[in-house]
């Protein structure tokens, strides 16, 4: 026999300022299956889905002492990881048969798209999206799956062609892909074109049309007016060649480290700049909270943006050397850390984007997702204010279709306490004490060579910052010279 019950505001708040609420009846009933579903709670509460059996054991929560620990912590979506690089005894057949195809070329953000659909990071799906698939993204956030369940997709991954490259593949089922060098990357099959409407999907994905949008500069823009869909096999892994490749962990990679360090809860935070000691603050603190929970060994996905990103953010190479000196100094612990780049392009889409951030993560076996203050946000292109509600992010992810299973770890602010000389959690009984430094003020520090305040980061980390900056000018100042020699 079994009985689902719905609660509402049952909930015991196991950590302080219900970071990681857990919900449990206040009473048993014998002999019965209960299955409890969370309503979505807002802005401060994780989203868990918490179910009980005839023993009363949370699944969610304390893991039993007798549990074997695998990456199964949390089931990809769709219930196995897509992988799409055809084997190595097929893809010299294959790759003859991409020769023969009409051909797309792809932009680098095009292949970026390739290496993230190929590895299964958008689980379940299998290539570029056909029409249907992409206008459920663009008005659900989400795909109805085979059986009938939905998973989170919140931004349409799609291939854009122009009037040539249609007339070109005319009526082929299939084209071969080449990449920004000329070299055959892989296959799309049984393929779709539809219209390419892009007002719409600017619109749909930004919540706004203003001019300034970096993604939609760079990559909608000067798209062709085509999309084309269909199911996706790349002749070989996705590498760069930039010394970086070592940490471009697959979803399947991470799940298995997952299991050699015997992770039994793996929180994931995503950043797109250099760590400071105010992250470093907060994950160190959510772990503390996760073992407070009963958990024995939680471990850290740091998980730095790899993709596309506005030129004036910090370039991925500077963030990864920077984040191993955070490492190097004990900043975060290496035997409970695990660093690697996702490869996804940046949207800078706010709460639509933040939603595909942490699916990925679902799929890379994460079972807790940090949030933030205006998580993938910017600032208005046009305008002197932020382009969305810094708060919207980690509300929306508390309702999100498709992310129920996932743990919202929304966190507390951080910022520099002036009397304790380094960076705290934020009160705001003694609000004049604290200095908030933002991303805009850390590289106005490093690029005019003044040290933060002491305990901002790591020294040996601000190095990293400081030389990257110094090299920017004297770069721009040989440049200068280079035009007034001219």
């Amino acid at each position: 026999m079994s009985l689902t019950i719905k609660l509402h505001d049952c909930h015991l708040n196991l950590l302080n300022n219900n970071h990681l609420g857990i919900s449990k009846p206040k009473t048993k009933v014998p002999n019965l299956k209960l299955k409890f579903r969370t309503k979505p709670i807002y802005h401060s509460d994780p989203l868990l889905s918490v179910v009980y059996n005839s023993t009363m054991h949370a699944s969610s929560a304390r893991p039993p002492q007798s549990a074997v620990i695998k990456s199964s912590l949390i089931d990809p979506d769709g219930g196995a990881l897509v992988d799409l690089v055809v084997p190595e005894s097929q893809r010299a057949a294959k790759a003859l048969e991409a020769e023969a195809l009409p051909k797309v070329r792809l932009t680098k953000i095009d292949l970026e798209w390739v290496h993230v659909i190929s590895e299964g990071w958008a689980s379940p799906l299998r290539g570029f999206m056909r029409e249907d698939q992409y206008l459920q993204s663009l008005h659900f956030n989400s795909l109805r799956i085979e059986d009938g369940s939905f998973v989170n997709m919140s931004l349409p991954i799609v291939l854009a062609i122009d009037d040539e490259t249609k007339e070109r593949i005319g009526s082929s089922n299939n084209v071969g892909l080449v990449g920004p060098g000329g070299d055959l990357v892989g296959v799309l099959s049984s393929i779709e074109i539809y219209k390419h409407n892009k007002e719409e999907r600017i619109a749909r994905t930004w919540g706004s049309t203003a001019p300034g949008l970096p993604y939609v500069e760079e990559v909608i823009t000067p798209a062709g007016n085509w999309l084309i869909g269909g199911d996706l096999e790349v002749l070989d892994r996705v590498k760069y060649n930039d010394g970086l490749d070592h940490y471009r962990l697959s979803p399947r990679q991470l799940r298995k480290e997952f299991d050699r360090r015997q992770a039994d809860a793996v929180f994931a935070f995503q950043l797109r700049n250099p760590v400071h000691n105010g992250h470093a603050l907060l994950m160190n603190d959510t772990r503390r909270r996760l073992l407070d929970m009963g958990y024995k060994n939680p471990i850290l996905l740091l998980h730095p943006l790899g993709g596309f990103t506005k030129p004036d953010d910090v370039p991925l190479d500077v963030r990864m050397e920077q984040h191993s000196k955070v490492l190097e100094d004990g900043v975060l612990d290496p035997e409970t850390t695990i660093v690697g780049i996702f490869p996804s392009p940046m949207h800078y889409a706010g709460p639509t984007e933040v939603q595909w951030h942490a699916k990925a993560r679902i799929n890379a076996g994460a079972n807790f997702y940090i949030v933030g203050r205006d998580p993938a946000g910017m600032g208005h292109p046009t305008e002197n204010r932020d382009l969305y509600d810094p708060d919207h992010g980690k509300k929306v992810l508390s309702m999100a279709p498709g992310l129920e299973k996932l743990n919202i770890l929304p966190f507390r602010v951080a910022a520099y306490d002036t009397v304790e000389k380094k960076m705290a959690f934020f009160d705001p009984s003694r609000a004049k004490d604290f200095l908030f430094i933002s991303g805009t003020k850390m590289r106005a520090y490093a690029k005019s060579g003044e040290n933060p305040p002491d305990g901002f980061m790591c020294p040996s980390g601000w190095k990293v910052l400081v030389n990257y900056y110094k090299s920017l000018q004297t770069e721009e100042a040989s440049q200068q010279q280079a035009v007034l020699s001219t």
